[in-house]
């Protein structure tokens, strides 16, 4: 399946293994749009119910059966549930699976390159083979870069949103989710660094503008 599903991205690209990575994870993206804007709205939601959830919660805190009523007749009133923001994330995962066999597909990528920097090969192998001062090292930290400067954008908005009832080990928590993807970039091949830069830079912008707009 993915030894097919490589050679066509191959061929559509015409043998750029580097095109072929940022055409797939555009297309999967666009796919997964829907998803993304069922999460925004729900997000928006939350946002506008957190007056309401604070005054339910403070009112029925010792009562947590007529709290859970409250809280679910709240969300039914606006057509959507607590649970709405985390299930189309869920949503992705099998998608996310795909995109992350295919990037570190073990011969996919053998003899396909970024800029001079062996693309199916992780940043261990490419200090043992070439060394820290050399162009295959910058490439592979420049695309490491990018993604924690992604990473620190998404988190300063994650720190943004969050509603204050959210629970404190949360509030400290979320922000610093976006940051896997740095340390996965930092073991994973170069093939699935570029996947996971072109893919968060993408979300992030996807959450910046859905946020900006009403839903």
């Amino acid at each position: 399946m993915f030894d097919s599903l490589v050679s066509f991205l191959l061929t559509v690209s015409g043998d750029n293994a580097a095109v072929a990575i940022m055409l797939f994870t555009v297309a999967v993206r666009l796919l997964l749009l829907p998803l993304g804007i069922r999460q925004a709205r729900a997000t928006q939601i939350q946002k506008r119910l957190a007056p309401k959830l604070r005054e339910v919660q403070k009112r029925w805190s010792r009562n947590p059966e007529r709290l859970a009523k409250e809280t679910s007749k709240l969300y039914a009133k606006e057509g959507t549930s607590p649970l709405a923001s985390i299930l189309p994330g869920l949503g992705q995962l099998p998608f996310m699976w795909v995109m992350y066999r295919v990037a570190t597909h073990p011969t996919a990528f053998l003899g396909h390159n970024l800029l001079g920097a062996p693309l199916g090969q992780h940043v261990a192998g490419i200090v043992t083979n070439y060394g820290l001062v050399s162009v295959p090292f910058m490439v592979f930290a420049v695309v490491i870069a990018l993604i924690a400067v992604v990473a620190w954008f998404s988190a300063r908005k994650v720190s943004a949103t969050l509603p204050e009832e959210q629970p404190a080990l949360m509030r400290r928590l979320m922000p610093l989710m976006p940051f896997g993807s740095v340390l996965a970039a930092a073991v994973l091949p170069l093939a699935a660094g570029l996947y996971l830069l072109i893919s968060t830079a993408w979300v992030a912008g996807e959450r910046a503008i859905l946020a900006a707009r009403p839903l």
